[in-house]
């Protein structure tokens, strides 16, 4: 497994890019997708030579990260990218953790499956098994 992407978590996304385009010098590299499941707006933000960041706005209360929203946002998960979904979904059972969600489609990955577990010690992981991103922009050197 690799790191695909860091999530954090922000109150508007809009504000988020501008900060992380801003401060880090990250150029946006997706339009926003909405994810119904998770009820959260999604965008991915990349820079050469980094790891690729994704923002996250809950689109509503029932989101899941709501209440990290509400108190300011801040890192909301780790996205390793394996080779075959359903057998790191049996790995990561055989050794005990929790599983948050089960595999299904991610509006931001194309519809391909992402999954989430909590891997203990505060952090929560998603997996996917696609180096897809849904509605890129335009490529521009970043």
């Amino acid at each position: 497994m690799v790191i695909d992407h860091i999530g954090v978590v922000v109150p508007r996304i809009e504000e988020g890019l501008k900060l992380w385009r801003n401060l880090f010098g990250y150029s946006q590299m997706s339009e926003v997708v909405i994810n119904t499941r998770q009820k959260v707006r999604v965008a991915f933000m990349a820079k050469k030579d980094s790891c690729t960041i994704k923002l996250i706005e809950p689109t509503d209360e029932r989101s899941p990260i709501f209440g990290l929203a509400q108190r300011g946002g801040g890192l909301h998960h780790l996205c390793f990218r394996c080779d075959d979904l359903d057998a790191a979904m049996e790995r990561i059972r055989s050794l005990g953790l929790h599983v948050l969600s089960e595999p299904q489609p991610g509006e931001a990955f194309g519809g391909e499956r992402i999954a989430f577990i909590y891997a203990k010690q505060g952090l929560n992981i998603e997996l996917i098994d696609t180096d897809k991103k849904a509605k890129l922009l335009e490529t521009k050197e970043v």
